[in-house]
């Protein structure tokens, strides 16, 4: 683009381009420019950070005092049936799950810009991924390795 620019410039100096055909030529670059970066620009989705993390435990109540009396954390949410303690201050920062094996990251919420289920399963499903929406970890895909990442 820059040849076409010099170009663009040395006729306009040289009186053989007006200052109104310049101006369109430059404007006309710029204005493709951008429309070949909107066309080459893979879609996909913008993580803002990580929503939550969920932890299995052997013992929820140990637990769950760890990170309250460490990171100052309070019971936002529970499960009992599924034996789930959420555990943030103004939002949810862990998720502690009393099951095996205990120490091992259960899965990763990630919070997606402007987040629209059915926008982000057709982006999904175009790069042939199958999401799954369920009690245990929400709406989420598998990594190539098989963890599991929550999309909130």
């Amino acid at each position: 683009m820059t040849p076409i620019i010099s170009d663009l410039v040395q006729r306009y100096e040289t009186g053989r381009l007006s200052r109104r055909e310049l101006i369109q030529g430059l404007a006309a670059l710029v204005a493709a420019g951008s429309a070949r970066a909107q066309d080459s620009a893979p879609e996909g989705l913008v993580a803002e950070g990580i929503d939550h993390t969920s932890v299995f435990v052997s013992d929820l109540e140990r637990s769950a005092q760890f990170y309250q009396s460490l990171f100052d954390l309070r019971p936002l949410g529970e499960d009992k049936e599924h034996k789930i303690l959420r555990l943030g201050r103004k939002r949810v920062i862990v998720s502690l799950r009393q099951a095996s094996p205990a120490g091992m990251i259960d899965h990763f919420g990630v919070k997606v810009q402007n987040f629209r289920k059915d926008e982000v399963t057709r982006i999904l499903k175009k790069r042939g991924l199958t999401p799954e929406d369920n009690w245990e970890y929400g709406y989420h895909v598998r990594d190539p390795d098989g963890a599991v990442v929550q999309m909130i």
